[in-house]
């Protein structure tokens, strides 16, 4: 696995609100996380009643078929703990975003299927149950994403301009520009990403992804961070409801079991979770 960023791409992160990581894992360790999610994937969508952290419950909706989401894999499946809790991508998401400590959102898988639909312009945070400038994710490619398979593409620097009001995603490509119609003359970016390469951005870049026009799969695998000392901001989102329902506006979210501290610079989170625990 990549350890180090360049200053150069640090500095695309920041300006552009993201980065396109090649050679990001090894051989091997692209294998692994291929191998670990289709399983973490197969245990989510057999659960019961779990409609909330999959996307499934009705396979002929159309953001069902935008790609198949299934959410907090690493609760339900140790490898792929495992995987997520790897202090080392703790640091370089920290690195990127500039920030001295970093909690794990919440991972997931989203698999374009084979003609799968178009993923709408949207950025992500204002979705979240926090809100910072310094949210930031990483989409790793566990298949080529290319501009005939749906990859990702940015509208560059929106993030630097972007508020946490959410504006929602529905169908149509570009509802966005009806809340920032400035950004509909802004010529989008393709973030095409070889498997086992990277795209790191950050939680407000307006970002989409086109239609899969093959007959196979685009898999990733994507994990969201939140930067350590974030506060509740009144939404749900992903939040379990007793838990969610013990919170206030304002409230810490530092609850180890839902949002891991994976990196601090102090060192931290290794006095929470030493190692195997």
């Amino acid at each position: 696995m990549l350890t180090e960023f360049s200053p150069e791409q640090i500095e695309q992160y920041r300006q552009q609100g993201y980065v396109v990581i090649e050679n990001f894992l090894e051989p091997d360790e692209l294998q692994h996380w291929r191998e670990v999610t289709d399983a973490a994937m197969r245990t989510r969508l057999a659960a019961k009643g779990a409609a909330i952290l999959s996307n499934q419950a009705d396979p002929e909706a159309f953001y069902a078929q935008v790609f198949t989401q299934c959410v907090r894999l690493a609760d339900v499946y140790p490898p792929m703990a495992e995987i997520m809790f790897d202090e080392r991508l703790g640091r370089l998401a920290a690195t990127l975003a500039g920030v001295d400590g970093i909690r794990i959102w919440h991972d997931q898988a989203l698999v374009k299927q084979a003609y799968g639909n178009h993923t709408a312009f949207h950025f992500d945070n204002p979705f979240w149950s926090f809100h910072s400038p310094h949210a930031i994710s990483l989409w790793l490619a566990l298949d080529d994403a290319t501009l005939a398979n749906g990859c990702l593409w940015y509208i560059p620097s929106t993030h630097l301009q972007a508020k946490f009001e959410s504006v929602g995603i529905g169908q149509n490509l570009g509802d966005l520009f009806k809340a920032y119609p400035q950004w509909k003359k802004i010529d989008a970016a393709p973030a095409v990403c070889r498997a086992g390469g990277a795209v790191y951005h950050n939680g407000l870049i307006a970002h989409g992804a086109g239609v899969n026009m093959t007959s196979r799969p685009r898999r990733a695998m994507t994990c969201a961070y939140m930067p350590d000392g974030s506060t509740f901001n009144g939404q749900q989102n992903v939040l379990p409801d007793d838990y969610f329902n013990s919170l206030k506006i304002g409230d810490l979210l530092d609850d180890e079991s839902w949002n891991r501290l994976i990196w601090h610079k102090d060192g931290r989170h290794r006095q929470l979770h030493p190692a195997g625990a």
